[in-house]
């Protein structure tokens, strides 16, 4: 019979503090969104300031790596479940160049925010109307009655940024009840109207109508022009299958035409809309940088990402001069949190980018195709940190190098296991797959099999299929279609 007893048991367990939820929160943010994050808390808590000082005194949050490192650890070593303390640990051996993440690498700004520089100015958007806003003021041009313009507006509603029409005509018709009794054939006749509009192209409701309205909107005297329009409206399946020849048997024209009349056809926009209403550019801004000197490479934190506050000091000492003032005492205990997550964070950023760069250091040098095998275990094991930790700081995170731009995440890629029994990088292999194909002869071009065999014979087994796969994500066409292509072009 069970009887209730008490019993005495030892464990360790992890407790998510407010500080160590506030700095995973901070480490995984991109630099945007930091630097909008301690925007927000500038302007709600008042122990916090921005630095406006000049470069030369050092701010709150730029300090030796000496007085830094040791507390870092401890916090994630919190994080990571690791309880060893941090005087007991070795820092990895790196036998590249490196300099503090304090130092000044992207030149003084007389601004706490990047955001706020003359050099960051073309980020704004400088977006102007909308097409459906477009759209509205052409009709507003047109002598439309009450009825139709409703009709109008309510088409150019159900256009896509792409310039389509995807609602079908009936349900456009039920949209303006009860208000509008409208038939279909009054709805279709105002859709021929909005089609007529610019930009050419616009209110179609398929790829093909898209093409015949820009085609129809040429001189008629325009050589092939109805026999563009026609592949169009009913061919365009065989013109994107390359099928030439059932094409020109099925449309009964010469040789001549059909070029002209493909010729017009590839000359229209897909996408009329994206005129209007261009994709914006995303722009990324390194969070480091790494640069070659004569004593290695050296990898250093972009000051500009950097946000640039400080614990308002005057605050701070009437605040321990007076025994009450509960809720300024949170918010500067706050805003020591604040500092303290960030300098974890750029500890942590740099740290990670150094084991990085040593670990790819033929990369920086020879290119892709040297590139060393990688995964977020390695750099866990070299720093000291869970596999989760280099998760965050990985993501979102960019190195300015002098080969580009990279993601962190960029430098990690899966394995296989060569001939010699080294491993070799997923990416060297694509970089390999690449540079074959670049070098091959067009008129006979090397398929997925011969490029499996090359690969084979550089002590490189990999299977067919995944040669086609890493091809397929390059993009690249099958050697079939290359071998076509190479024969239009020349």
């Amino acid at each position: 019979m069970l009887k209730p007893s008490l019993q005495l048991r030892i464990g360790q367990q992890l407790t998510m503090t407010p500080q160590l939820q506030q700095a995973i929160r901070l480490l995984q943010l991109p630099s945007l969104d930091l630097q909008a994050h301690v925007r927000e808390t500038l302007e709600t808590n008042v122990m916090l300031e921005a630095e406006d000082e000049t470069l030369d005194a050092v701010p709150e949050i730029v300090r030796e790596r000496e007085d830094v490192a040791a507390p870092a650890e401890e916090k994630y070593a919190e994080l990571d479940g690791n309880t060893t303390p941090a005087d007991q640990r070795e820092e990895p051996e790196v036998e590249i160049a490196d300099e503090a993440w304090g130092e000044q690498t992207s030149g003084p700004s007389d601004t706490p925010w990047s955001g706020d520089d003359d050099r960051n100015s073309d980020f704004s958007d400088q977006h102007g109307q909308t097409l459906q806003e477009q759209l509205i003021e052409q009709l507003e041009l047109a002598k439309f009655s009450a009825i139709d313009m409703a009709i109008a507006r309510v088409i150019t509603d159900a256009i896509t940024d792409d310039g389509y029409l995807k609602d079908e005509l009936e349900d456009i018709r039920l949209s303006l009840l009860p208000e509008i009794e409208a038939s279909t054939a009054d709805v279709e006749r105002v859709l021929g109207a909005v089609q007529s509009l610019e930009p050419a192209g616009v209110g179609a409701r398929s790829l093909g109508e898209c093409i015949a309205l820009q085609l129809r909107q040429l001189d008629p005297d325009t050589p092939a022009r109805d026999l563009g329009i026609r592949v169009a409206l009913e061919h365009l399946d065989l013109v994107a299958g390359q099928q030439l020849v059932l094409l020109r048997r099925q449309l009964r024209c010469s040789e001549c035409d059909l070029e002209m009349a493909l010729a017009l056809v590839r000359s229209c926009h897909p996408r009329p809309g994206a005129a209007v209403n261009p994709a914006q550019a995303e722009y990324v801004i390194p969070d480091v940088f790494v640069r070659r000197t004569d004593h290695g490479w050296i990898v250093e934190i972009n000051q500009a990402t950097v946000p640039r506050v400080r614990v308002n000091s005057a605050y701070a000492n009437l605040i321990s001069r007076a025994p009450d003032h509960a809720m300024l005492r949170t918010q500067l205990q706050e805003a020591r949190w604040l500092m303290r997550s960030l300098e974890i964070r750029n500890e942590t950023l740099i740290k990670v980018a150094r084991c990085i760069v040593q670990r790819q250091t033929s990369f920086f040098e020879l290119g892709e195709e040297a590139m060393e095998p990688l995964i977020l275990k390695d750099v866990a094991e070299a720093v000291e940190m869970h596999e989760s930790t280099i998760s965050r700081v990985t993501t979102a995170k960019y190195m300015h190098t002098p080969r580009g731009v990279f993601e962190f995440r960029y430098f990690f890629s899966s394995h296989v296991a060569a001939a010699d029994g080294t491993e070799m990088s997923s990416t060297a292999i694509r970089a390999k797959i690449k540079k074959l194909i670049s070098q091959e002869n067009p008129e006979n071009p090397c398929s997925d099999s011969k490029l499996a065999e090359i690969l084979s014979q550089e002590g490189i087994p990999v299977a067919r299929r995944t040669v086609a796969k890493y091809r397929e994500g390059m993009q690249i066409a099958p050697s079939n279609e290359r071998k076509r292509a190479a024969a239009r072009a020349s």
